[in-house]
Parts: C-alpha cells; sequence; structure tokens
C-alpha cells in the first residue's frame, strides 16, 4: 500500500478521494444518487474504491457516470475519439431511472472552478 495525493494504491485496485459531484448528491444512508439541495451546485463524493476485474457486467439500475478533469467538461477530441477532458464511466446505484441522471447532466468532477 502506498499513497499519493488524493489516491491510495492497494493491492487490489485503488481508493480515489476529492472528486465532486455536479448535478446530485451522494446519499450515504441508501449508499445512492439523490436530488442536489436547492442553492448548491457541487457535493463532495467520499471516497471510492475502484476494484477492476475481468468480464464486468454493468447493472441496467446503476447510472454510468461520466467523471472529467474539470467542470468546464469541453476538451480536444483525441485519436481515440474522446475529449481530452473525459477521464472514465463510473456505475452509481441510484433509486431512480439512469435516465433521470443524464437529463441532468449528472458527472463526477476532479476539480471544481475557481
Amino acid at each position: 500500500c502506498w499513497t499519493r495525493s488524493n489516491y491510495i494504491y492497494i493491492q487490489n485496485g485503488v481508493y480515489i478521494n476529492g472528486l465532486y459531484l455536479d448535478g446530485a448528491r451522494w446519499d450515504a444512508a441508501t449508499e445512492s444518487l439523490v436530488d442536489q439541495i436547492l442553492g448548491k451546485l457541487y457535493f463532495p463524493m467520499p471516497i471510492i474504491h475502484f476494484l477492476p476485474f475481468e468480464n464486468y457486467v454493468r447493472k441496467p439500475e446503476h447510472y454510468r457516470c461520466p467523471c472529467y478533469k474539470t467542470s468546464n467538461r469541453a476538451g480536444v477530441l483525441s485519436t481515440t475519439g474522446q475529449s481530452t477532458n473525459f477521464i472514465l464511466p463510473v456505475d452509481l446505484p441510484t433509486k431512480m431511472s439512469p435516465d433521470f441522471w443524464t437529463l441532468r447532466g449528472t458527472a463526477l468532477l476532479c476539480q471544481l472552478d475557481d
């Protein structure tokens, strides 16, 4: 186990700290996405344990939340066809339809605007 900035590397995966939710908030009691509090744009996400494994199948009730480097969400298209600001999708549990969060533009952000 060793640390570097906002991540902790372990033998099986990595813990990530310091992400923010835009368009939703995380409810620890239900362990799922819930609606924002009126008047507040960004909510800190708790530590996430990324544990990769082969043949992963996403649960249809999970929202595939895009994770971006900045809140701008714009970037130059790379040779892979993806934005240079996009990092990866993160599947998050939700009690509502994943389409609800897609229409809201819900995303994870690595840093907020100054």
